[in-house]
């Protein structure tokens, strides 16, 4: 299960929405870094697996994950160095692993990127931004303001 945790979050490295690979975007590594360290995210991957995470520029990853076919949200965190930049590639540290996977990242739009392990392209997570503070400038139509509007109408008269 810690592998399956460590390679979903491994993946939040990687990019967005589904959407047509002409029309995304595949970004070098700083590029991925710039684009994604810090910001929170919501994804979805392959084989089911969904949650939500942020990689800090640490390279450290702290968010939650949902096995596929599971109920229960559990919360990950992986240390510092975990995800790591180099000059031609960001791979993942993961303790168990025999290697470091690698992943290709492809920008979709302003907030969304999709990210696949690199060779393997069918192995990927859909990565889409997500701003809580939006969802409190929203307004539910449907509920009423509790505040009732002023029923008087205030007059205005010169000075004397």
């Amino acid at each position: 299960m810690l592998v399956r945790v460590a390679v979903a979050c491994a993946l939040m490295v990687g990019a967005g929405i589904a959407a047509s690979p002409a029309v995304a975007q595949e970004l070098a590594p700083e590029q991925a870094r710039a684009f994604i360290a810090g910001k929170l995210f919501t994804y979805n991957c392959f084989d089911g697996t969904t949650g939500m995470g942020r990689i800090f520029a640490d390279g450290s990853i702290i968010g939650t994950i949902r096995p596929p076919g599971g109920t229960q949200l559990r919360f990950a965190t992986l240390p510092a160095g975990t995800i790591k930049v180099a000059t031609n590639s960001i791979c993942a540290h993961l303790p168990g692993l025999p290697i470091d996977p690698c992943f290709k990242v492809q920008k979709i739009d302003y907030h969304s990127f999709r990210g696949s392990i690199s060779g393997l392209g069918f192995a990927y997570c859909d990565f889409q931004q997500h701003n809580p503070r939006a969802a409190l400038t929203r307004r539910d139509p449907a509920r009423r303001d509790p505040v009732a509007p002023p029923t008087a109408v205030a007059t205005v008269r010169p000075a004397p």
